[in-house]
C-alpha cells in the first residue's frame, strides 16, 4: 500500500482546491453570462446559488474524501458497501478523463498564444504565422506540451507537486488579473464595460433562463461531481474544520470569477470602442472560444506595441488557469491507479496522461464531430448526474453518525453548529431536487 500524501497547510489546500475550481469557464464563461443576464443582478443570483447549491455538494465531496482517505472508486465503494459505489467511482474517473481530453486541447491553444506573443516580441513573423494557422500538427503538439506540463506537476505528488505549484500559480493568476484590470480600466470605452458588468437590472432576477444559467455556472465552476474535490479532500488533515475550509474554497473560486469579469467585460467594451465587433448577429455578447481567440486578440492588435505584452500576460493567465484545473483532473484517475491498482505514482501518471492524450488526439483528428459532442456529454449530462449521485450517497446511503464523527474530527462541537442543523437534510432533499430540475431544464 502506497503512503498517501497530505496537504501540509490550510492555505496549500485552499489554493489547490480553488485552483481546481478556477478554470477557463470562470474566465471566459462567467463574465459574458453576467453582462448578458442583467449585470450585477446575475452576480447576486450566482453568489446566492453558489452557496445554496454548489457549497453543499462541495461539502459532500470533502467529507466523503477525508473520511474514507481514498480515491473516488474506493471511497464510494466503502460508503455503499457494494459494487454500485465502485461503478459510480469508475464513471467519475471516465468522465473526468474525457473532460481533461478536451480541456488539454483548449489548454494547448492558450500555450499557442503565449508562444505567439513571444514570437512576435522577437520579430519571428513566420513562426507567428504558423502558430496562428489552425492545423492538426499544431494542435497535437501543443496538446502534448500541455499534458506534459500537467503530468510533470502531478508526478511530484500532493505536497511536492500539486500543493507546491498551486501555492505559486494561484497568487500569480490573481496578480496578473489585477494588473490587467488596472491597465484596461484606463482605456477608452472601459467605463461602458464597467456599467454593463456592475449596474444591476433587477427586472431579470426571476427570469428562468438567468436562474438556470447562474445555477449551471455555480455548479460547474466549482468542478463538482467528477471527484476532484473528493480526492483533494482525502489529502486533507483530520484537524481541519471542514465547513470552514469548504467555505474558503467557495469564496476564493467566486472571487476569482467576479474579478475575471472586471477584466473581461471592460476589455470587450474597449475592443468595441476600437472598432472590434463584440456582439453576435442576435445582439448577445460573444462568449466562449470566439471571445478568447477572436475578440481579445483583435483588441490587443488595436492597442499598438504594448498590445503584444498585454497579450502575453493575458494568455499566460489563461494557461495558468487551465493548468491549476488540469492537475486536479489528472489526479482523480492517478489516485485510483496508485491505490486500487498498485502502480507507483510515476508509472500511473505516465499511463493516464498517455491514455488521455490519445483521447485528445482522437478528438483533434475528428474535431468537427467529437469536440462539441464530448463537451456536451461530460459537462451537460454526466457531471450533473454525478453530482446528483454524490448527494444521494451523502444524504441517503452513508450513515449520519459516520458523517458527524468525521466533522467532529476538526470541530468537537460540530453537532451544535448551524451547518449540522441544515446540511444533512439539505443535501438529502433540496440539492437532489434542484440538480434534477436543472438537468431536466438544460436537456429538455
Amino acid at each position: 500500500m502506497a503512503i498517501r500524501g497530505e496537504f501540509s497547510s490550510r492555505i496549500g489546500f485552499v489554493l489547490a482546491a480553488a485552483g481546481s475550481a478556477v478554470g477557463l469557464g470562470n474566465i471566459w464563461g462567467f463574465p459574458t453570462k453576467v453582462a448578458s443576464n442583467g449585470g450585477a443582478a446575475f452576480v447576486l443570483v450566482y453568489l446566492l446559488l453558489a452557496f445554496v447549491l454548489a457549497y453543499p455538494v462541495l461539502m459532500a465531496e470533502l467529507i466523503i474524501g477525508r473520511s474514507t482517505r481514498a480515491n473516488m472508486v474506493d471511497a464510494l465503494g466503502k460508503i455503499s458497501g457494494n459494487f454500485v459505489g465502485r461503478a459510480t467511482g469508475i464513471w467519475g474517473c471516465v468522465t473526468v478523463s474525457l473532460i481533461l481530453a478536451f480541456y488539454a486541447i483548449v489548454g494547448g491553444w492558450m500555450l499557442v498564444y503565449v508562444v505567439d506573443a513571444l514570437a512576435r516580441l522577437l520579430g519571428l513573423t513566420a513562426a507567428s504565422d504558423w502558430l496562428l494557422t489552425d492545423s492538426v500538427t499544431r494542435n497535437v503538439l501543443f496538446c502534448l506540451f500541455f499534458m506534459a506540463l500537467t503530468a510533470f506537476i502531478v508526478v511530484g505528488g500532493v505536497k511536492a507537486g500539486i500543493e507546491k505549484w498551486s501555492v505559486r500559480l494561484m497568487p500569480t493568476l490573481v496578480l496578473l488579473i489585477i494588473a490587467l484590470i488596472i491597465y484596461v480600466s484606463f482605456q477608452p470605452g472601459a467605463i461602458e464595460g464597467w456599467s454593463a458588468y456592475l449596474v444591476p437590472d433587477f427586472s431579470r432576477v426571476l427570469d428562468p433562463d438567468l436562474l438556470i444559467n447562474a445555477m449551471g455556472q455555480a455548479f460547474f465552476s466549482m468542478s463538482l461531481g467528477v471527484g476532484t474535490m473528493l480526492v483533494y479532500g482525502s489529502y486533507l488533515s483530520k484537524q481541519e474544520n471542514l465547513p470552514t475550509i469548504g467555505a474558503s474554497v467557495a469564496l476564493v473560486d467566486i472571487g476569482v470569477a467576479v474579478i475575471a469579469g472586471m477584466l473581461i467585460i471592460p476589455s470587450m467594451y474597449v475592443a468595441l470602442n476600437n472598432g472590434v465587433e463584440i456582439f453576435t448577429p442576435e445582439g448577445a455578447l460573444i462568449q466562449g472560444d470566439s471571445l478568447i481567440f477572436k475578440v481579445l486578440p483583435a483588441l490587443f492588435d488595436t492597442i499598438g506595441s504594448v498590445g503584444i505584452f498585454v497579450a502575453f500576460v493575458f494568455f499566460a493567465l489563461m494557461a495558468i488557469a487551465a493548468v491549476t484545473s488540469s492537475i486536479s483532473m489528472l489526479e482523480v484517475p492517478v489516485a485510483y491507479m496508485v491505490e486500487s491498482r498498485g502502480l507507483i505514482r510515476k508509472k500511473a501518471v505516465v499511463v493516464m496522461a498517455t491514455i488521455i492524450f490519445a483521447l485528445s488526439c482522437i478528438i483533434i483528428f475528428n474535431f468537427g464531430t467529437l469536440f462539441g459532442f464530448v463537451i456536451a456529454l461530460t459537462t451537460e449530462y454526466s457531471q450533473p448526474l454525478l453530482g446528483l449521485t454524490l448527494c444521494i450517497f451523502a444524504g441517503w446511503v452513508w450513515r449520519r453518525d459516520a458523517i458527524l464523527a468525521e466533522l467532529k474530527e476538526g470541530d468537537a462541537h460540530a453537532d451544535q453548529t448551524l451547518f449540522w442543523k441544515i446540511w444533512p437534510w439539505y443535501v438529502r432533499f433540496v440539492c437532489p431536487v434542484i440538480i434534477a430540475l436543472m438537468f431536466y431544464r438544460s436537456v429538455f
